[in-house]
């Protein structure tokens, strides 16, 4: 039986998993430090599209934890990475915040309102009926269609905001269209791409999140661990009758750290 102990790479999620809104959990330092000087190492692996590895390092320095941009790891970053394999330099139009469309500039691609190779749909929280209509103007238009992650709901310190799941949903009832393709978590290409960049096998990789249908579903859809912990969305009577099953489960961080220490 697979142990804690034998994982080496832990992703974790950032919302509901180490943090709420603007607030560290108190259990997050103590457990990283636990990893680090067990010889271990974690990434920071979320689907939210709306700030690329430099933000997400600058959020983190704010709450008191030190890390690189190669300790980062989001699905605008996958999606930019898919897209330079099947469309390098295309024309793309990008539903996302500034950081997002940042981040495709960089990687080479240009970013276009009218006649694009393909529609990119992040999480924006400046999405208004204008941006609405142009979105689903262009996916009516046939255009090749890419959701960066498919989460609902991104949770924040008062409950919850409605994410790209919700616009998603919007535009399929307006188009009849759902995305040809969606880059974060649950689909396995995420992980794929983790196990290249860092060089762990998948079997020693373990996924801790807090939610059932992106966080664990990745795990059975990867072939690899998950942790899910009830720090977020996720409550304890939803996990039980869910049909997506984690490997472990811990009311926060504490509970894996525990687990490291004891060599469970």
């Amino acid at each position: 039986m697979k142990k804690i102990s034998d994982i080496e790479l832990f992703l974790l999620d950032m919302d509901g998993t180490i943090y709420l809104g603007d607030g560290l959990f108190p259990c997050t330092q103590p457990f990283l430090e636990t990893v680090r000087a067990s010889g271990r190492r974690y990434i920071f692996l979320t689907n939210n599209s709306s700030k690329n590895r430099d933000a997400y390092v600058k959020k983190l320095a704010r709450l008191g934890v030190a890390a690189e941009p190669d300790d980062v790891f989001t699905s605008g970053e996958a999606t930019t990475l898919r897209l330079r394999q099947t469309r390098p330099g295309a024309a793309v139009a990008v539903f996302g915040m500034p950081t997002l469309e940042e981040e495709f500039r960089a990687a080479g691609f240009r970013l276009v309102e009218r006649d694009p190779d393909v529609v990119v749909l992040g999480f924006d929280q400046a999405f208004d009926y204008a941006k609405m209509t142009r979105l689903c103007d262009l996916v009516r238009e046939g255009r090749p269609y890419i959701a960066t992650h498919p989460d609902f709901n991104c949770p924040v310190e008062n409950g919850f905001i409605p994410d790209i799941g919700a616009v998603i949903a919007y535009v399929k009832a307006s188009t009849g269209r759902e995305p040809d393709e969606v880059i974060g978590k649950p689909n396995a290409g995420i992980v794929d791409a983790v196990s290249a960049k860092y060089g762990v096998p998948k079997d020693r990789i373990c996924m801790v999140g807090d939610r059932l249908y992106t966080d664990i579903a990745l795990g059975a859809r990867a072939g690899i661990s998950t942790v899910l912990v009830f720090s977020g969305e996720t409550s304890r009577q939803e996990a039980a009758v869910s049909e997506h099953k984690a490997t472990w489960q811990f009311d926060d961080l504490d509970g894996i750290r525990r687990a490291i220490l004891s060599g469970n």
